[in-house]
């Protein structure tokens, strides 16, 4: 990076936080320049990933070299925001089918420049309508959860190809069919293996093989994919084909509605496997039935910017509001290290601790969700912490309905599990749109099992449910029920200021998303950090459990002995999310930046004006 290039990005920083004090990068650190094929915005036999790019055409940032191109090159072609960003989201169902595809679900929130408005989808998947608080037990005792995930059991509707289509239909400028364009050339002409997915596919593969359609797909003449490989997938290209003629209702109610159908009820397991895969119930009627939710997003101010989320069935948007809320409070740029980390992990796990008892899908749940998102609730919680020492978990929650100062509103439960592969994208475009969406089949590979002849593999997404309450005595809004979606804890983000966007941003991980975007939003916004280096800098995820999950950064460094000093215990987690996000620079250009190791590094892209 010139010495130019490096002052423009840190003095985007400090214009974004104000009086704040920059934190310059490490020498050394930073991201190099795009390379010249990647500088003009073209697409090429093999895209190359670079974790930071400025233009001022639009942008795209995701996990992927392939769909970042196929974002940039519906760009280019005059596509907007939402055009784009199904347009990457296509393609990772191609290149990163593990962690997304129309076989799962997502959230999608887009802001409109022209209305300077927040608009979001909610496209979970739902539980069949059959489904009952008892759908993971077995003579009152719950089913093992790794014979829940790999199973038809675990199968929801998915919700990924209506929410494209919603999303194009309300915002984009592009047809289904043109937009799908990209991911099909890429599905039939085939991807590089890189040694994330070989490594991804290694861990999956023992039960791959259980599934013929699975394994002829993904292991490759009976091995493992070999990195440097092409990996074609003609079936996904003959299914986004069928979607791009006919609709996406073909999903729903077609012949590919079928197949699925099919699939969950009766799972194609190979001849002799010892495995135990239990059927779903899914039915053609939950198919038909399902919907993308347009809804409101959570809001909430912080330091003069309007911070936008993901509202209930995701937990996202209120525990980030609640901790930002909580943070609020503490000039976060004059802490030390050991002071900024203290305040905030403790501000996420209070945030855990209230979404435990109150974030559930809201059509069956009551949940507060302005009163969660208030300040005034906020500050009734801030008050448990203190410098000088640490909190407990499982913590009790608190109520927002009737906040009262370091009060709790029961007893404490602990926070249940959650996959953690998912994928997110951020797309901005000319005009000033910005997109922040993610996307999930939810476990790493999903259920395991592909919809034979069809190329994509179906989520495993009704595990995000409690099997059971987490604390008997507990009311648990997280159990499962008829059409129901499963809590989620994706958090796609759009900060503006005065009505234009500042950054945007997202990550997967299962709950370590809502630390991972909460991390990165205050090592931007108060640590002063360029958005690049806030995304790659260690992380900590405390989600209202005995220990907190430290990266090695930080588990290496003093900084975890002085925090151990005042009582945080933690474990080491090798790594934490892959976030992705997009930065308007004073000058109008648009930053994009990506992970610079994490899942392989990410790919960060941006359309120049010729």
């Amino acid at each position: 990076m010139t010495r130019a290039r490096r002052l423009t990005v840190l003095g985007a920083a400090a214009a974004l936080t104000g009086s704040l004090v920059a934190v310059p990068a490490a020498a050394g650190t930073a991201a190099p320049a795009p390379p010249a094929a990647d500088r003009d915005g073209g697409t090429t036999a093999t895209p190359q990933k670079t974790p930071v790019a400025v233009g001022h055409g639009g942008a795209v940032s995701s996990v992927d070299p392939d769909a970042s191109a196929a974002g940039i090159e519906v760009l280019r072609k005059g596509g907007n925001a939402v055009d784009a960003a199904v347009a990457t989201a296509a393609a990772l169902g191609v290149t990163e089918p593990y962690s997304a595809g129309i076989g799962g679900g997502g959230y999608f929130v887009s802001y409109d420049a022209r209305t300077r408005t927040v608009r979001t989808l909610d496209g979970r998947e739902t539980a069949p309508r059959s489904a009952g608080k008892d759908l993971f037990l077995e003579n009152g005792k719950p089913l093992p959860f790794d014979d829940v995930v790999t199973s038809g059991l675990s199968v929801g509707t998915p919700g990924t190809a209506a929410t494209w289509d919603t999303a194009l239909r309300k915002w984009g400028s592009r047809s289904l069919r043109q937009v799908l364009r990209p991911a099909q050339r890429l599905a039939a002409g085939g991807f590089t293996v890189d040694e994330t997915f070989r490594q991804q596919t290694a861990d999956n593969e023992a039960r791959f093989r259980d599934f013929p359609a699975t394994a002829r797909l993904y292991l490759p003449g009976g091995k493992l994919p070999v990195v440097g490989s092409t990996l074609k997938n003609p079936d996904l290209a003959r299914t986004y084909r069928e979607l791009a003629h006919q609709g996406v209702g073909a999903l729903y109610d077609g012949a590919l509605a079928r197949d699925i159908v099919r699939t969950v009820r009766t799972p194609p397991v190979r001849a002799g496997s010892p495995r135990t895969v239990r059927p779903g119930d899914l039915t053609a009627g939950d198919l038909r039935a399902y919907r993308v939710l347009s809804q409101a997003p959570t809001r909430t101010g912080y330091r003069g910017l309007d911070v936008y989320g993901m509202a209930p069935s995701s937990s996202g948007g209120t525990s980030v509001a609640e901790a930002l809320n909580i943070l609020e409070r503490s000039d976060l740029s004059r802490l030390s290290e050991k002071q900024f980390l203290h305040r905030y992990i403790e501000a996420a796990r209070i945030a855990f601790a209230d979404r435990g008892r109150w974030v559930g899908d809201p059509a069956q749940e009551d949940v507060p969700t302005k009163a969660l998102t208030s300040q005034r609730f906020a500050d009734a919680r801030a008050c448990l912490i203190h410098d000088d020492k640490a909190l407990t978990s499982p913590l009790a929650p608190g109520d927002p309905r009737h906040p009262a100062r370091c009060a709790g509103a029961g007893r404490a439960a602990p926070t249940t599990y959650e996959g953690e592969n998912t994928t997110h994208l951020t797309v901005a475009d000319k005009w000033g749109n910005v997109v922040a969406y993610t996307l999930t089949i939810e476990q790493t590979g999903g259920s395991g099992i592909v919809v034979p002849h069809r190329g994509f593999l179906l989520n495993n997404e009704l595990t995000d449910f409690s099997f059971a309450p987490a604390a008997p005595s507990v009311h648990d809004p997280n159990l499962p029920g008829p059409g129901k979606r499963p809590r989620s804890s994706m958090s796609p983000t759009i900060v503006l200021r005065h009505g234009r966007p500042v950054v945007a941003l997202g990550s997967p991980g299962g709950a370590t998303i809502i630390t991972t975007v909460l991390q990165t939003l205050v090592n931007h916004l108060d640590r002063g950090m360029p958005l690049v280096e806030a995304i790659a800098a260690p992380r900590a995820s405390q989600r209202n459990a005995a220990r907190t999950d430290l990266e090695p950064g930080l588990w290496n460094s003093p900084v975890r002995r002085q925090l151990e000093a005042l009582g945080h215990a933690f474990k080491e987690n090798p790594e934490i999310g892959a976030a992705t996000g997009v930065q308007r620079l004073p000058d109008g250009r648009w930053l994009a930046a990506a992970e610079k190791v994490r899942r392989g590094g990410g790919s960060a892209r941006v359309v120049h004006r010729s």
